[in-house]
């Protein structure tokens, strides 16, 4: 028995430690999305906890009252049904669903990662790419791109639009909030904003491939936009440029633990490139991308003709 107790005070003590150096990056925010989520998981964990805590305790002390040495316990035999019993299990339960469906209805909404986040700060567009096994970015109003790192202001909204050029992944950056998936031919969306200047970590939470624990970039939050143009400054200075489509698909070939990397210049709507280059099939359900001078409507008009054409050409053969 000594024995057991002390391999048990001693696993005790272990986990202690292995947990204590966890990092938990999803309950220390430094996004107001991020701060957000923190809430909805505190609250969630709260509500069901209140459930979860009287179990325990009813159990310890059912387990202590009807033991088998309790001689002084109530023998009911015949007993199967409380009224009682019934309401509590019952009613707790349904009240706890209703509160936790009207917060998740509520928060779906508020949290949409497609949403902009209300601010009076002119926000930061980055185009995010994922590729085989790195991140690409490119900042369409600055003319920049870079490889595995971002920068951005503090308490300024930015606007990710994220997209695949090789198999579906997912983007992440834990401690400002939001996760997404990029998908080939397709555009999703995230906004988020940081609280506080640092460097952040994103990653890929979706497994891609052999170099999937590769794909690790930094998310530069600077104190000010001062600090934000002389990053920039500092990409424009590279002798690196990725103004063709061949020399995109350079730096997009499969490599692992790439390093950060700056280009000083940018193809011009090389994030629409490569977006639409799997082919329309891609968009079929889904919104294509708001290119400047190229809307929705006439996206869907231009498909929709391309295919009426199609169409009377393979009935003109037809008749022949």
């Amino acid at each position: 028995m000594n024995y057991k107790k002390s391999i048990g005070a001693i696993s005790l003590v272990v986990a202690a430690l292995l947990l204590g150096g966890c990092d938990m990056v999803l309950m220390d925010p430094k996004g107001a999305v991020g701060v957000k989520q923190k809430e909805l998981i505190l609250i969630a964990i709260g509500l069901m906890l209140l459930v979860v805590i009287p179990v325990i305790f009813m159990t310890i002390i059912f387990a202590m009252k009807y033991r088998e040495s309790n001689k002084s316990a109530t023998y009911r035999p015949n007993w199967a049904h409380s009224n009682k019993i019934e309401l509590v299990c019952w009613t707790v339960p349904i009240i706890i669903i209703i509160i936790l469906g009207t917060i998740t209805w509520k928060t779906t909404h508020e949290l949409d990662p497609y949403q902009p986040l209300v601010s009076d700060q002119e926000p930061v567009t980055i185009e995010v790419i994922s590729a085989d096994w790195k991140w690409i970015f490119i900042y369409p109003e600055q003319g920049i791109a870079t490889v595995n790192e971002i920068a951005f202001p503090t308490g300024v909204p930015v606007n990710f639009k994220i997209t695949s050029d090789s198999v579906m992944n997912s983007f992440f950056i834990p401690s400002l909030g939001g996760q997404i998936y990029a998908m080939a031919g397709m555009q999703t969306k995230l906004h988020l904003i940081a609280n506080e200047p640092g460097t952040y970590k994103g990653f890929s939470a979706s497994y891609s491939g052999h170099g999937f624990s590769d794909m690790k970039f930094n998310a530069i939050a600077t104190p000010d936009r001062q600090g934000f143009d002389e990053w920039v400054q500092k990409v424009k200075a590279s002798p690196k440029t990725m103004d063709t489509m061949q020399a995109f698909d350079e730096v997009a070939k499969p490599s692992m633990n790439v390093p950060v990397t700056y280009f000083s210049s940018v193809k011009p709507k090389l994030y629409e490139d490569i977006v639409l280059k799997f082919g329309h099939e891609h968009h079929k359900g889904h919104a294509p991308v708001e290119n400047e001078g190229h809307s929705m409507t006439d996206h869907k008009e231009t498909t929709g003709n391309s295919m009426q054409m199609s169409h009377s050409a393979h009935a003109a053969g037809a008749e022949e």
